[in-house]
């Protein structure tokens, strides 16, 4: 059985058995624990294999994997999830631009909130990066119906008379 699903039925049981709250305050703990030291040293491209960061943090491979599982589209190479093992060396190439606009997607904000952000990008970077991610959540309808229009029903009657009631 692969590590990622033995992550999927973990995080499945786990829910079962403790609740969904317990489980995101220990992932959550754990993947501070992780974004921290990444963050801390992001001038370096860590390397390493899940059983040694899961080492390093005290806790099980199948919690790094999800935390592999998380960081893996911003990564600049994203790694193949399916077919890794505990053993596998990953490198940690990462896009910090893309990660924090993915932490602000997840609504991470005990990740993008953490103090490490400050020595990679300046309040003014991080702001824009604020805007980018919001302004790909707003949609904007360029096809404004007249009142005079057709209807696009295809009723053939004028908008205001039938589905703009």
């Amino acid at each position: 059985m692969s590590l990622y699903k033995q992550w999927t039925d973990m995080v499945i049981d786990y829910v079962k058995h403790k609740g969904e709250d317990a489980f995101w305050k220990e992932y959550s703990s754990i993947e501070e624990k992780v974004y921290t030291k990444i963050l801390a040293s992001h001038k370096n491209v860590m390397t390493s294999s899940i059983n040694e960061i899961a080492k390093e943090f005290d806790t099980t491979p199948e919690f790094i994997m999800g935390f592999v599982d998380g960081i893996n589209e911003s990564l600049e190479e994203p790694v193949d999830i399916e077919n890794i093992d505990g053993d596998t060396k990953i490198e940690f190439k990462i896009d910090f631009e893309k990660l924090y606009f993915n932490m602000l997607d997840a609504k991470a904000d005990y990740l993008y909130n953490l103090p490490q952000w400050e020595g990679i990008f300046s309040p003014e970077k991080r702001k824009e990066i604020q805007r980018a991610w919001r302004d790909s959540k707003t949609i904007v309808n360029n096809n404004k119906i007249g009142r005079n229009d057709p209807c696009p029903c295809g009723s053939g009657k004028k908008y205001k008379k039938c589905c703009g009631k």
